[in-house]
């Protein structure tokens, strides 16, 4: 039954491993309450937490916009001067901007946390002498996870055991090579070392082969962590947003040097005090363009909706100007977001023809390997099988991507002389010219 190799976004559990407590008996994982003892100790298991969206803070970025502090400052000064009215006009073109800015913004974030929520990744956690899919948020320091080919590093672990089982470490290190990892005795000097023989690390992945691991560092305290929070400083100004600030600052000194020349000259003249400051006021606010927040706001929000027609979220409206400015896009696609449920119509032989021993042939397989967990094994164990029930494993060759296919070796129970089949599969180029 031919397959191909399938790279997993996620470290969920092998189909065909059900819950069963390892085989070695001296792996222990954690129990539930000292899960969530850890869980509380040493929080979420996640190297770039998502931050709340702050109102608050979103609103005092919008108010620190230096055209915005000098209609806000014109507005109070209005006020004083008892111009009701202007100073209610001035404040509410002011907060219609901001709400514009901050209603699309808001709609943003809450698609993007949506959007984590439904592609969380998990994990094969031991908990309670059993094997679990878990969130791999919930993981904590201690706990025991198992691994195969394709699946994503959960956090910093040491490795118990490990067969043929390589790491692909481009994310640490720029190797582009797999690295081999094996049990080695624990040095602490090379705890956090890419290069450690023994040593996994959240961000990494697996390309071949299998291994149970402990965690010993979760969350901001992984070494994928470390780099996570360099990276998570402010990021740089737009261009937009850099030509906008100099432009504000720019009707800002003009204004200033506007308004005080303005109103030394009329007191210099010996023209009335209020009237000459209500003169410089009604300046400051002609001269200011009371609506470009807000224009600004509303031009970027429209093509922020225009794109989510297209399905693509906008985090932050100043980046659509530069999305806009762009001559050539280049992007790698790494996946594409599908229910990932496949279904088994029917088994056929090489003519064609429905076959019962090939459906047992393709149980079998999918029930005892272990290097590499495939949807395909998960959609041919859903139908029950029994005459596989017969067999025991005998031994294993996982899949890895030079031989690309893995091979099991089943025995059958109760046969005299003992009968032994080597069942393997892999995809068709593979396949096909060990065939007879």
């Amino acid at each position: 039954m031919p397959d191909s190799p399938i790279n997993s976004a996620s470290t969920s559990a092998a189909p065909n491993s059900g819950n069963a407590a390892p085989a070695n008996p001296a792996i222990t994982g954690l129990t539930s309450d000292e899960a969530r003892q850890r869980l509380a100790q040493f929080g979420p298991n996640d190297p770039t937490p998502a931050g709340q969206f702050s109102a608050l803070r979103h609103i005092g970025l919008q108010l620190s916009n230096p055209l915005t502090i000098i209609l806000i400052v014109a507005s109070l000064i209005a006020l004083y001067l008892g111009q009701r009215v202007d100073a209610i006009i001035i404040v509410v073109v002011v907060a219609l901007g901001i709400a514009v800015n901050f209603f699309q913004t808001y709609r943003s974030e809450q698609a993007i946390r949506h959007l984590r929520e439904r592609v969380a990744p998990t994990a094969t956690v031991l908990r309670d002498g059993n094997w679990h899919e878990l969130p791999r948020r919930e993981i904590v320091p201690g706990d025991v996870v198992r691994l195969s080919s394709g699946d994503l590093v959960p956090a910093d672990a040491l490795v118990l055991v490990a067969r043929d089982f390589f790491v692909a470490q481009a994310a640490m290190t720029g190797e582009s090579l797999p690295v081999e990892k094996e049990p080695h005795p624990d040095d602490p000097s090379l705890h956090r070392n890419p290069s450690a023989p023994n040593m996994i690390f959240l961000g990494t992945s697996v390309v071949s082969g299998t291994a149970t691991a402990r965690v010993f560092a979760t969350g901001p305290k992984t070494a994928f962590g470390d780099i996570a929070a360099k990276l998570a400083e402010r990021p740089e100004e737009t261009e937009f947003e850099r030509g906008l600030r100099r432009f504000s600052s720019l009707i800002l000194r003009v204004i200033v040097f506007m308004v005080l020349f303005i109103l030394a000259m009329s007191l210099a003249l010996k023209h009335n005090p209020f009237e000459s400051l209500l003169f410089a006021v009604a300046l400051a606010v002609g001269l200011t363009p009371e609506f470009l927040p807000m224009i600004t706001s509303v031009i970027l929000a429209t093509g922020a909706i225009r794109m989510a027609r297209d399905k693509v979220i906008v985090k932050h409206l100043a980046a659509i100007q530069n999305f806009g400015s762009i001559d050539i896009f280049c992007s790698d696609k790494t996946g594409t977001l599908t229910a990932g449920k496949m279904t088994l119509e029917t088994v056929v032989d090489p003519a064609g023809t429905a076959s019962e021993w090939a459906r047992t042939l393709g149980f079998l397989n999918a029930k005892f390997n272990t290097g590499i967990r495939s949807p395909l094994d998960a959609t041919i164990q859903e139908r029950a099988c029994p005459e596989a029930d017969t067999y025991v494993k005998v031994d294993e060759i996982p899949f890895d991507f030079d031989r690309r296919r893995v091979s099991v070796v089943v025995e059958k129970t109760g046969a005299n002389p003992p009968e032994r089949l080597l069942i393997a599969k892999g995809a068709p180029e593979g396949m096909l010219p060990l065939c007879d």
